[in-house]
């Protein structure tokens, strides 16, 4: 890959996703402009649903990201940087094309009307999202067998994480990424959730049961076997404790103590 194009990516992923974008810098350098096309389309794919308002439209555009990511597969490139990306993605690691598509396909709740039933479902979800980006950045850096539990453990975790940090702004959206079962104990409708304070009782407790699931998972990628090679893919992982203990706050965590964590564990190299 060009060093123009690739300082692109970079930058763009940068941008959307400072979690990956420091995460790849550990990465051997050959592999990161790489890492950066991956993020930089997953990128592209995750926010179509903050920027239509009808499932149709959101359908539209990811039909249009998985043909993008088809063409790219056969050496063509649509005029887009993420795009020429992935060509240079896929001539180096021809074979993840099905992991795109099944990207692409996860991101079509984002922008339905969709709601999800139980704990299972939501994991099931976040495993076909970050779950899925970890194992694509895993196979890109050629990440050791065995190793399946540790990038599923820790997809979950960061996943989970990120969809309470992110609850506002669904909420704002009247997008529930909760389960629906959960709420139901807790004696609270969709809608009624939407407008709870982020003090009130029945919000704190549902968001407890959800971190405790994320830190359980977290827990379990620490004690999983190491990621060798693919450290890199799980390193965003790393910064689930940070996110956790900071999670009644509206402050963005600094830059440098997300970056701080990532340091640590990468010199650990584990999470």
């Amino acid at each position: 890959m060009d060093s123009l194009l690739a300082n692109r990516l970079a930058a763009s992923v940068r941008a959307a996703d400072p979690d990956r974008y420091f995460s790849a810098l550990f990465a051997p350098a050959p592999k990161r402009p790489l890492l950066f096309a991956l993020y930089a389309f997953n990128a592209e794919v995750a926010r179509i649903a903050e920027s239509v308002r009808e499932p149709m439209l959101g359908a539209i555009r990811l039909e249009w990201w998985r043909e993008t990511a088809e063409a790219a597969a056969k050496g063509s490139a649509r005029n887009h940087d993420v795009a020429r990306g992935l060509v240079v993605l896929f001539g180096e690691r021809p074979g993840l094309l099905a992991g795109f598509e099944a990207l692409v396909a996860a991101r079509a709740f984002d922008s339905s009307a969709d709601r999800i039933a139980d704990f299972a479902a939501l994991e099931a979800y976040v495993d076909s999202t970050s779950g899925a980006l970890m194992r694509l950045a895993a196979q890109i850096l050629d990440g050791p067998a065995g190793i399946a539990e540790t990038v599923r453990e820790a997809g979950l975790a960061y996943g989970l994480t990120g969809l309470l940090r992110a609850l506002p702004f669904h909420n704002d959206r009247h997008k529930l990424y909760l389960p629906l079962d959960l709420l139901s104990a807790l004696d609270v409708t969709p809608e009624a959730f939407f407008h709870l304070e982020p003090g009130e009782p029945r919000r704190a407790g549902a968001v407890r049961q959800v971190a405790l699931k994320a830190r359980d998972y977290f827990l379990a990628a620490q004690k999983a076997p190491r990621p060798g090679a693919a450290l890199a893919a799980i390193l965003p992982a790393a910064l689930v404790p940070v996110y956790l203990r900071k999670l009644n706050t509206a402050r963005e965590i600094p830059i440098h103590r997300r970056q701080i964590a990532l340091l640590s564990a990468a010199m650990k190299r584990r999470l």
